[in-house]
């Protein structure tokens, strides 16, 4: 999921706006390492609308809460950075900022009662079922708002909102219809579904060498690296409270609970001795490192060892090093392997090379074996698609996937989205897992289905183009200017 999101995060924005609902209750997640210093200070400026270090860190705490609650609560600023979230963050106000920008050109406002009206509808402002003003106090108050500030939040949410809705997006009637019936279609069919596991496969020598000929080139050695090493063990100190202190107030961002919140000196400590630690660790394994590049290493025991891809019993980090290495550059900085540090030396590079046959035997034969099958399985699908006899369901559309429970959803998904977009009355569908699904559309006919303007997908996909269209022509309008580097 998380690989899907990061190719496609640029289509996660949903809205043009984030609502600072969503800020009040869920907790602030502070910048990180990012702090500006003043909240008021400008970050950018879109036409005359300027972005505030606060806007900013609000927006980036309420995209932050989104994705925790998208993960259950496995979300981290590392992959908050990984998703490029501060950017994500700026680019929401960015939008926002445009669209304001587009409120003053109309003269457009948001009077006192229509500010009040909204604030009066939140539920988490509510004592006994209805508003109650020090409940609303109390809570922006928890939250590190002002009520200023959020009224003036609301009234921004509020106006994009009503400069939005000049435009509205209509739906027309043959566009409903053409829907209605599109996703109104259902089928009764037979079926049968053929299992590369019904299939047999020879996997004598004499079958899968030649196989294997043909494409050794295919199957290669990895690259593998003879190196020595040494190690510097985690150094464990005591440390008096003046120097926590003193660390503790130049890294407290370093410091935070699983909510993001900076832990107070007490709470911190083990945490600092960690850091310290290793600190000192790394001075030790670099001075280390000199005296070994130097060949003038004591007392120190130098072991050797080969890895590759597969075989690393370091990590990742480790390898990626020691894999840029070179004969004329042999030598790493140390590198911190779980709690130790270690510093390599580069001895000889062993290119890959085409596997003999006895090597590659295991990996030829589960591709010569899954090839054969879907092969055979197909020639199968071909010859009796169209006399099988299989089961037989109810009516059902492209949703009713959970009635296919000899598939998983997937395959279900997969083969319910090629029927209804087949011509043939007859036919069979291979699906990517090397299943085969045989069908017959016994009889069809179409449901009373009616979608509202509301639900129906073509309203909320021009709504989306309409959007980007308008931001687009806004962004030629109005100069955008970022005042933060990397952003």
């Amino acid at each position: 999921m998380i690989t899907w999101m990061q190719r496609h995060k640029k289509y996660l924005i949903i809205t043009i706006w984030i609502s600072t609902i969503a800020f009040v209750g869920a907790g602030f997640v502070g910048w990180g390492q990012y702090s500006y210093g003043d909240k008021a200070g400008a970050v950018a400026k879109v036409g005359s609308v300027e972005i505030t270090m606060g806007e900013l860190q609000k927006s980036y705490s309420n995209l932050y809460n989104q994705y925790s609650q998208m993960f259950q609560g496995e979300f981290d600023e590392e992959k908050a950075k990984s998703f490029g979230l501060q950017s994500q963050a700026l680019q929401y106000l960015i939008q926002q900022a445009l669209i304001l920008n587009l409120a003053k050109s109309y003269d457009l406002q948001i009077n006192d009662t229509e500010l009040l009206n909204e604030i009066k509808t939140k539920e988490f402002f509510f004592k006994e079922g209805v508003f109650d003003s020090e409940t609303y106090k109390e809570i922006l108050l928890r939250n590190n708002l002002s009520v200023k500030e959020y009224e003036n939040d609301i009234r921004k949410e509020l106006l994009i909102k009503k400069t939005l809705s000049l435009f509205p997006v209509e739906v027309k009637e043959s566009e409903l219809n053409i829907l209605n019936t599109a996703t109104g279609i259902s089928d009764k069919i037979e079926y049968k579904i053929l299992n590369a596991d019904q299939i047999k496969i020879d996997t004598s020598d004499s079958l899968i060498k030649p196989f294997w000929e043909k494409m050794q080139n295919d199957f290669m050695t990895e690259i593998s690296y003879d190196i020595k090493f040494i190690k510097q063990p985690k150094i464990s100190k005591e440390y008096d409270d003046a120097t926590l202190s003193q660390y503790y107030n130049e890294n407290k961002l370093h410091f935070k609970d699983k909510d993001g919140k900076i832990l107070s000196l007490d709470a911190a400590k083990d945490k600092i001795k960690e850091e310290l630690n290793a600190k000192e660790t790394k001075k030790e394994a670099l001075r280390t490192y000199i005296a070994y590049k130097k060949g003038e290493l004591k007392d120190v025991t130098i072991e050797s060892s080969t890895i590759s891809a597969s075989n690393n019993p370091f990590n990742k980090d480790a390898f990626d090093i020691v894999s840029n290495l070179t004969s004329s550059s042999p030598f790493s900085k140390p590198v911190m392997v779980g709690e130790d540090y270690i510093t390599f030396e580069l001895i000889n590079v062993n290119p890959s090379k085409t596997k003999s046959y006895e090597d590659a035997k295991s990996e030829v034969m589960s591709l010569y074996v899954d090839q054969q099958k879907r092969e055979k399985l197909l020639e199968m699908a071909k010859k009796s698609f169209s006399t099988f006899k299989g089961k037989t369901t109810d009516f059902i559309t492209g949703n009713d996937y959970s009635k296919f429970t000899e598939l998983s959803t997937e395959e279900a998904v997969e083969f319910l989205n090629t029927l209804f977009g087949a011509k043939e009355k007859r036919g069979f569908v291979p699906i990517k897992s090397g299943k085969i699904v045989m069908y017959n559309i016994l009889e069809q006919k179409l449901l009373n289905n009616t979608l509202s303007e509301k639900n129906n997908p073509i309203a909320k996909l021009k709504a989306t183009m309409f959007n980007e269209g308008l931001i687009k022509n806004l962004q030629n309008k109005y100069k955008t200017e970022i005042f933060i580097e990397g952003l």
